[in-house]
């Protein structure tokens, strides 16, 4: 039984570190579209200013595009362990100390992940709306909550659309922080993504 048990959590293990490299492939494909679609806005607004018949939702589109770039980047990042790191401390400890630490930044990362899905959903109510029969007025009217009757300025899309970002971040974070925690424990071997072409962090700068 213990056996069986001992592969029923391998399984599971793996399962996750399968989940995480899924949702990296995904943000590949979703940074290369995003940073496309920036250039492509920032030469729409430089030839429509140039021409004197300036786009103003242009800006807002561009900015909202940078923001996503920059939640999605900090995921993939977190899971390509591309994320700063003070070794002052770890740099002067043993193997099985860093290993100790290491787990130990994994696991915080993780409660960070999981603490702001949890503000996410308190944040945005889903159930809350969805009792109010998706009416957002008087969702708005009883929980003070106006997020889903808010629009944007230029380009009047629901505030919550952009927003979105958030609770997706906080769960592919969430994915990412476990499955390297895993791989700081020992219970999967470490992965290599080799599609991003970064080995470590001293490629970035």
């Amino acid at each position: 039984m213990q056996d069986n048990a001992l592969k029923e959590s391998g399984g599971l293990s793996r399962r996750v570190l399968d989940a995480s490299d899924f949702v990296l492939r995904c943000e590949r494909h979703l940074l290369s579209s995003l940073m496309g679609l920036l250039i492509v806005l920032v030469l729409l607004n430089v030839v429509t200013r140039y021409g004197g018949f300036p786009l103003y939702w242009v800006d807002e589109a561009s900015v909202y595009c940078v923001v996503w770039l920059t939640f999605i980047g900090a995921s993939a990042m977190t899971r390509l362990r591309l994320d700063f790191a003070v070794t002052l401390l770890t740099d002067k400890l043993g193997t099985r100390a860093v290993r100790v630490a290491k787990a130990s930044a994994s696991g915080g990362v993780l409660l960070l992940g999981l603490a702001l899905l949890a503000m996410c959903w308190l944040w945005m109510d889903p159930a809350g709306i969805v009792r109010h029969g998706f009416d957002a007025k008087e969702f708005a009217a009883e929980s003070f909550n106006f997020l889903y009757t808010e629009r944007t300025q230029t380009l009047d899309w629901p505030t919550w659309v952009v927003q979105l970002i958030l609770p997706i971040f906080a769960l592919t974070l969430s994915v990412h922080a476990l499955a390297n925690l895993l791989e700081d424990l020992g219970l999967q071997p470490k992965r290599t993504h080799d599609e991003f072409h970064v080995a470590n962090a001293d490629a970035v700068n």
